[in-house]
């Protein structure tokens, strides 16, 4: 299955979008978001592309992660925080057990893999 341009374009466009709300809402990422825009937007837009990297707020973290996947403590911080702050919301709310041990799982490993990224 491949990904037409405008596909790309939409997931670029949609990404900043959803970056942005998570710069203002709590519980929302920002950098993931960023990383994938920037994806997306360098297989369909070189502009749109060029100006996530000139971005002031965006453009530093998409070239540090780019050039050695680095990941600002802060942001590792914040993902750990939100991985468990979300699975606890399920375990509060009565998730089925499966649900949780999957969960529990990916956020695990996926934490394991943030937390191994260089930070500078």
């Amino acid at each position: 299955m491949s990904i037409s341009k405008g596909g790309y374009r939409i997931i670029a466009y949609l990404s900043v979008g959803l970056a942005i709300a998570g710069a203002i809402l709590p519980l929302l990422p920002t950098t993931v978001f960023v990383l994938i825009a920037a994806w997306a937007a360098g297989r369909s837009s070189p502009e749109f592309e060029s100006w996530l990297l000139n971005h002031e707020r965006f453009g530093p973290t998409i070239l540090n992660w780019r050039a050695r996947q680095v990941v600002p403590p802060k942001a590792k911080a914040l993902a750990c925080i939100m991985l468990a702050v979300s699975w606890l919301i399920l375990f509060y709310n009565g998730a089925p057990v499966w649900l949780l041990a999957s969960l529990g799982a990916f956020f695990c490993g996926l934490a394991t893999y943030l937390l191994s990224r260089p930070s500078y």
